[in-house]
């Protein structure tokens, strides 16, 4: 009889163990709501305040003929098309940068990345329109240079803070070096790389209102034509629209962020 309960007490060797606690949403309907009706709100309150504003001959000109959905769009491409060769660039530069053929090369590389960052934007914009002539290709050349550092840096830094026994038992397996990198390295740093992404989009979005003065169109056009002929209505539209793009450009990036961390790094939390 004792021998009976015993046997029951002890658990079954073959038996599943159970399943892991299921962790939070990694999305949360406040996350999802509160900026975008925020950002409606400051919409909306903007279009009511431009709607009853007293616009004379030189802002109706200024806004004139779509010129505000044209640069807004202008404003999206310059951003999107410049953030997509920033991490052309960024990421697979940052993965060199870490093996140990490169590493002799990483002071270099990011000296020349933090000084594409530390000088001024207009500065660097300007050098290059003399450089290239006015046009889109030298907003967009300016934009990459300043937006590299951030990717490039927490590239490296995410592929360098992996456990080097986690990389040894991949090794240990039989991974190539190949498959050690795609399946255990980027995976690891992608919470890192993802953080470099979303900083360099916003500040693309910023550095992008300076491409007006290179050529390059944007939402910097309806700001600067604000400044220079002292109309408030157009400065405010430009403005506001700007911030409103940084700030959903940030929560896009959020939820990217999010979504795309991979699971195995949310044991436990």
């Amino acid at each position: 009889m004792t021998a009976d309960l015993t046997s029951r007490a002890e658990p079954d060797e073959d038996e599943a163990p159970p399943p892991p606690e299921e962790t939070g949403r990694r999305v949360t309907w406040q996350k999802l709501v509160f900026l975008p009706a925020v950002l409606v709100a400051v919409l909306l309150a903007t279009w009511l305040w431009f709607a009853q504003a007293d616009l004379d001959a030189l802002s109706e000109n200024a806004l004139s003929d779509g010129a505000v959905s044209k640069a807004l769009w202008q404003h999206v491409q310059l951003t999107v098309i410049s953030t997509f060769f920033v991490l052309v660039i960024a990421i697979p530069l940052g993965v060199l940068l870490t093996r140990k053929a490169f590493r002799r090369a990483t002071p270099v590389a990011m000296a020349l990345a933090n000084t594409g960052q530390a000088t001024p934007a207009i500065g660097l914009l300007a050098l290059l329109v003399i450089w290239l002539g006015i046009g889109r290709r030298a907003a967009l050349i300016g934009i990459i240079i300043y937006a590299v550092l951030p990717v490039l840096s927490n590239t490296m830094a995410g592929l360098r803070a992996n456990d080097p026994t986690l990389l040894e038992a991949a090794r240990g397996i039989g991974m190539s070096p190949l498959g050690v990198l795609t399946r255990v390295e980027l995976p690891l740093a992608v919470p890192l790389i993802l953080a470099g992404v979303r900083t360099a989009l916003v500040l693309n979005v910023g550095t992008a209102t300076l491409a007006t003065f290179g050529g390059g169109g944007g939402l910097g056009t309806l700001i600067t034509t604000g400044i220079t002929s002292q109309r408030m209505p157009v400065l405010m539209l430009g403005s506001v629209l700007t911030i409103a793009l940084a700030l959903l450009v940030d929560w896009l990036a959020s939820l990217a962020e999010l979504l795309l961390r991979p699971r195995g790094l949310e044991v436990g939390t």
